[in-house]
């Protein structure tokens, strides 16, 4: 499910650029492939994930790190109604405090750490975003940062060094949009946890079992994927301002436009 997440972590980046009002098309470019590599984060926790392998042993050994903490929490956390279970995959990075403490972190870092900071974290989420979607968000994302630091003016990395807060909105909206989208799959996702359902801590948040789709099968690939790659597409900066204007030239009778 690695490129729906990373998709769907791209179309939300979008929306709450637009929302946030980063600023200018370059701005809203580099916070959604942000947004699109920190979807995948979460599964940081499973080793076969695409974060666990993207940089070999370094992320490998964060994996590890990760799943001990995730297990050894659940333990200590976990109602008498949990599942026996390990408590390693879909726990602790599966979570709304999660992303909400790794979005804070972040901020906090880089505005510790300067715009370096902002280059690393940006950086990872490029890659992270490529691994999943494909070669064409190096060009675009790397693209958009150029065209960034070019409009900046005299002073590229105190530009830079100011949207630490905007990072960490990418990152925490990222995280959290990978919930949202393991919580339509069967085995839901316990992202409201701690709070208490049913008697569960941990409760595996997921609609009714007919709107539920397994990963990797038929839904996703034939329904899910191409619906958010033209959401993708829409959400682009002006792209659909373009298209009304041109629906409207070529359908609407030149008297009756609306004045521009």
């Amino acid at each position: 499910m690695g490129r729906s997440h990373a998709l769907t972590g791209w179309c939300a980046g979008l929306g709450v650029a637009t929302v946030i009002g980063t600023g200018s098309v370059e701005q809203s470019l580099v916070f959604a492939a942000t947004t699109a590599g920190f979807a995948l984060l979460p599964d940081l926790d499973h080793p076969g994930a695409r974060a666990s392998k993207l940089l070999g042993p370094v992320t490998g050994g964060l994996s590890w790190l990760l799943r001990k903490a995730s297990g050894s929490f659940y333990q200590l956390t976990k109602g008498p109604r949990d599942e026996r279970g390990k408590g390693t995959h879909r726990h602790l990075s599966h979570t709304i405090l999660f992303a909400l403490a790794l979005g804070g972190l972040t901020a906090l870092g880089t505005a510790k750490g300067g715009p370096w900071a902002v280059a690393g974290v940006v950086l990872f989420g490029l890659l992270l975003a490529e691994d999943a979607l494909g070669d064409w968000v190096l060009p675009v994302g790397g693209g958009a940062v150029v065209w960034w630091v070019y409009e900046a003016g005299p002073d590229p990395l105190a530009e830079l060094a100011a949207v630490s807060g905007h990072l960490g909105i990418a990152v925490a909206v990222g995280c959290f949009t990978h919930c949202l989208g393991d919580a339509l799959t069967e085995s839901g996702c316990p992202f409201l946890f701690p709070l208490p359902i049913a008697g569960e801590t941990w409760y595996e948040i997921r609609p009714p079992s007919f709107l539920r789709f397994r990963t990797g099968k038929k839904v996703e690939n034939l329904v899910v994927f191409p619906f958010f790659v033209v959401l993708a597409v829409l959400l682009m900066p002006g792209v659909w301002e373009f298209l009304v204007v041109t629906a409207e030239h070529l359908f609407v009778p030149p008297s009756s436009r609306t004045a521009s």
